[in-house]
């Protein structure tokens, strides 16, 4: 049995790919186009292992993915492969319509014609699984309820509109066609392997550097914090355990506004490298808020717990404390992907108010 991972050599998936063969042999092949975010670095410990076979190559190329299921008859698909940052879709919302629209409807029309040619288990058995963010549902108010899987889609900015178009595709996929898909819609990300243009990773590199922490507005805009090797564990878990058709909310279970977030980055530094400046905190920076920027997203994820057993292994302590830790040991991996054009970006991005 084999796993096609698509954009398994970002954050999330090379996560995924690396914690797989932590706890399992079943091969998978890897299909990333290695845009910006991508890293073959993310994937050096699985050098010359043979369970993992990576493919540079687009999910918008039809005859590369019908090439790969044929070849390897994988018993699943794992979409992580998307753009996902919310002001690069500001800024240039394209890509993203390609990308998670095209890409996500590239894969489910070659993953239907390869499913409708299995047989009795073969066909029985086969998942497409596909991820999201909880993005697509909008932006709360502080005393809302969190969003369960049955809250309406309210995208706010291009990145979540194509998130959300290529979930209702994913749905309709299974409705038309008896695809078997499970969605998953994650909560805010952070761990090891994180590209620093995103808040927690951005504030540590920068720290170390001695820049600006740049936070948007007030500050007081609220995430629920996920550490990436639970959202592994709840992929798999719904992998191994979803109802077709059925969507599944994955959550940290840990609400906190962006400032909190910076603070608690700044003491750990504090704490773990401290800076003969000064704390960390004294670098912290307001900027403009970026248009459209949602309040507040809190995930519901009691129905994962009680479908399958599912719960995060990590408080956000532990998680934000091991993140930071990583980091901190890993100076090459990031002075790495630090590149002229990621340092323009970040320059034209958080541009003083």
């Amino acid at each position: 049995m084999t796993l096609l991972v698509t954009g398994g050599a970002g954050f999330i998936g090379s996560n995924f790919v690396l914690d797989w063969f932590e706890t399992r042999d079943e091969p998978i092949v890897n299909l990333d186009a290695l845009t910006y975010a991508g890293n073959l670095a993310n994937l050096a410990p699985l050098q010359g292992d043979a369970r993992h076979s990576f493919v540079k190559g687009d999910i918008c190329d039809r005859a590369l993915v019908d090439r790969l299921l044929a070849t390897h008859r994988p018993r699943a698909i794992v979409h992580f492969a998307a753009e996902s940052h919310v002001d690069r879709s500001i800024h240039g919302p394209g890509a993203f319509v390609r990308t998670n629209v095209e890409g996500s409807f590239t894969l489910l029309e070659a993953a239907r014609a390869h499913w409708a040619g299995l047989q009795g288990d073969e066909k029985s058995n086969f998942r497409f699984h596909h991820v999201s963010t909880d993005e697509v549902y909008g932006s709360l108010a502080p005393d809302a309820p969190a969003f369960t899987e049955t809250h309406p889609y309210e995208p706010n900015s291009p990145y979540s509109a194509s998130k959300a178009a290529s979930d209702h595709l994913v749905r309709a996929w299974h409705h038309t066609y008896g695809l078997p898909v499970v969605t998953t819609n994650c909560s805010n990300n952070y761990g090891p392997l994180h590209f620093p243009e995103k808040l927690i990773p951005l504030m540590i590199v920068n720290a170390l550097a001695g820049k600006p922490l740049p936070v948007y507005g007030d500050g007081r805009q609220i995430r629920d914090w996920l550490y990436v090797r639970d959202h592994c564990s709840g992929i798999r878990a719904v992998l191994s355990g979803g109802r077709p058709g059925e969507t599944y909310n994955i959550g940290g279970w840990n609400e906190k506004a962006n400032i909190d977030i910076v603070r608690t980055v700044c003491t750990l530094l504090d704490e773990l490298k401290p800076d003969p400046a000064g704390p960390y905190a004294r670098l912290i920076t307001y900027v403009a808020d970026r248009p459209g920027h949602d309040r507040r997203y809190a995930i519901d994820a009691r129905k994962i717990e009680r479908e399958l057993g599912w719960r995060p292994a990590e408080t956000f302590e532990s998680g934000i404390r091991k993140t930071v830790q990583w980091y901190l040991a890993n100076a090459d991996w990031v002075a790495s992907v630090q590149s002229g054009a990621y340092r323009e970006w970040v320059s034209k991005q958080y541009a003083q108010a």
